[in-house]
């Protein structure tokens, strides 16, 4: 079968910008330390020390991988002094739910 035969990547019928925007997301959560990260954020807010904590990677690429999180609409932040402290928006939580849940499936 070549790649005419399915309707969904015809042309007329995809639409470029959602699959664009698909493709972001996937690069996105497919890197393993940002995919960690928001795992560590699925149990609640966290502070950037306690996620270096628990990934043993610097602060700098934490910060990196959470500007980024936080660029695609994933994870918000709230300051308490000198501290930044980060969750999931509620797009963030549907994405990392949705994922675990694949992950479950392929499992059983």
């Amino acid at each position: 079968m070549n790649i005419s035969s399915y309707k969904c990547c015809q042309s007329e019928t995809v639409n470029k910008k959602k699959i664009s925007s698909l493709s972001s997301i996937l690069k996105l959560v497919g890197d393993e330390s940002r995919l960690k990260i928001l795992c560590i954020l699925r149990q609640g807010e966290h502070c950037v020390c306690e996620i270096i904590q628990h990934l043993e990677l610097s602060q700098t690429l934490i910060s990196h991988h959470l500007k980024d999180l936080k660029d695609a609409g994933l994870v918000s932040n709230r300051k308490d002094n000198r501290w930044n402290h980060y969750s999931l928006t509620e797009e963030g939580q549907k994405i990392v739910n949705l994922i675990f849940q694949i992950e479950e499936r392929r499992n059983k």
